[in-house]
């Protein structure tokens, strides 16, 4: 008896020390997709790292529209914007007190403007997140690579949450260009980080490492095909000395943390706009790629659609947003789970209950217990999307799909994690049997949804 309790408590406190996501993690994994915009004097210039010396009056968008923005990202889907409110070049582009290098100094709008103030009201009004990318490094300032700059930075923090808030994510890049005989910069993190709780406990903190979300790795929009929400970060840095960038792509399986992926990517070949690049914009069916590697691998994408010279998203980059919108509306409309008839089959009837009219499902016994869906009719799919309920954690570890086609052939898929979202593509078969076995999980499986779609094939193909 005492053995068997023992082994009961020590599950409990296995249980009990898995990372859970904050409530303002869980409502970012919600997101799932939104823009990221490039803008400033790089816009001008042609450059993608401004060298901080470019006068202020480079910029000068001659028909700035925040709006214009907002309707396309909004009839695109995306749920929030992310600005470049200050990139490495130190440019600002709110009127910032503690810098000289601002809008205030340009000739836009005679110096009145702030980009800022008019995309956080037109988020408001268009329903979108806002949220802001302010880079440590800044080529600019006479203070940088002083301590003094520590509360330069921490002073443009609070300009930013005071006057345009409430903002929902905070963007710290980590790169830092300036070579072993630059300018060296020892951030004050803890700070920093203590600044942003105080003045806005929900906002989501990116870095590389997180506090609330991590890099996925690249920047190509992918993340790795089995995603962990958690990661160690004991022993790394911000911006220097983080873990591989495989690490960073998969998460950590053991980790201690909940610090899930955001995948970043550019809709063109730069971050910033070039018209060179105009007719280098990725396609719909690109988009829809990235989208089933990194929302369909349970992280979040974050889109970058950079505005031109005139500050205005252009006409390429917003009817391929419009185009990805129609592609994921076209293949996510039609749930062959709820459109079709069928018996839902358990291994053991008592470890297991669905709720058919949310098409959630509880594993309280996961070990030996199949769960079979059995058509009435055949079915034909080539696409499967599961989600597991994250405030109970991530606790899918191993699991296989088995198809049983019109011949009696089986394909078998494994996987292993889940997490919010789950997109799982694979040739277009003909079944009336579908079969889940869940090898390894850390705790009771909450599945959230099972959808099962027939979406382009075409697509498929490009998501090898």
């Amino acid at each position: 008896m005492q053995i068997l309790l023992a082994l009961i408590l020590l599950c409990y406190e296995q249980i009990a020390a898995q990372p859970l996501p904050s409530k303002a993690q869980l409502a970012w994994h919600k997101m799932e997709y939104y823009l990221f915009m490039h803008f400033g004097p790089n816009t001008f210039t042609d450059k993608e790292w401004g060298e901080g010396t470019e006068p202020e009056d480079v910029f000068n968008p001659t028909n700035l529209d925040c709006r214009q923005w907002c309707r396309i990202a909004k009839a695109s889907g995306a749920k929030g914007i992310i600005i470049t409110a200050k990139h490495h070049d130190g440019f600002c582009l709110w009127p910032s007190k503690y810098s000289t290098h601002t809008v205030r100094e340009s000739k836009w709008r005679n110096g009145k403007g702030d980009v800022l103030k008019q995309l956080s009201q037109a988020c408001k009004e268009y329903g979108l997140k806002f949220g802001v990318y302010i880079s440590p490094w800044d080529r600019n300032h006479p203070k940088y690579g002083t301590a003094e700059y520590n509360e330069v930075f921490i002073n443009m923090m609070k300009e930013i949450f005071t006057n345009y808030g409430p903002i929902w994510e905070l963007w710290w890049d980590g790169a830092n260009g300036e070579g072993p005989n630059g300018k060296k910069q020892v951030y004050d993190w803890k700070r920093f980080e203590a600044t942003v709780r105080k003045l806005s406990p929900n906002t989501i903190i990116f870095s590389d490492i997180g506090p609330d979300i991590r890099w996925c790795g690249n920047e190509k929009g992918f993340a790795g095909e089995t995603n962990w929400n958690f990661l160690d970060t004991a022993g790394f840095a911000r911006g220097v000395g983080a873990p591989p960038t495989d690490t960073l792509n998969r998460g950590n399986y053991h980790g201690k943390n909940w610090i899930p992926a955001e995948c970043d990517v550019s809709i063109r070949p730069g971050w910033f706009y070039h018209k060179e690049q105009d007719d280098q914009v990725k396609s719909p069916e690109e988009l829809f790629n990235i989208y089933l590697k990194s929302v369909g691998r349970g992280a979040n994408l974050l889109l970058n659609v950079p505005p031109d010279r005139r500050g205005l998203i252009s006409k390429n980059d917003s009817a391929v947003l419009i185009g990805f919108k129609v592609l994921r509306d076209m293949n996510f409309k039609s749930d062959l789970v709820r459109s079709s008839k069928f018996d839902l089959r358990f291994g053991k009837i008592d470890g297991v209950s669905f709720n058919s009219r949310t098409n959630t499902m509880e594993i309280r016994n996961f070990i030996d217990n199949p769960v079979s869906f059995d058509f009435k009719e055949p079915i034909e799919l080539n696409c499967i999307v599961l989600g597991e309920n994250t405030q109970l954690g991530q606790n899918v570890r191993n699991f296989v799909i088995q198809i049983v086609d019109e011949k009696n052939g089986s394909r078998f898929i494994n996987s292993t994690s889940i997490g919010r979202k789950r997109i799982i593509t694979f040739p277009k078969t003909k079944t009336s049997l579908i079969v889940f076995r869940f090898l390894e999980a850390s705790s009771k499986i909450e599945l959230s949804n099972f959808e099962f779609y027939l979406i382009d094939e075409n697509l498929v193909e490009r998501s090898k």
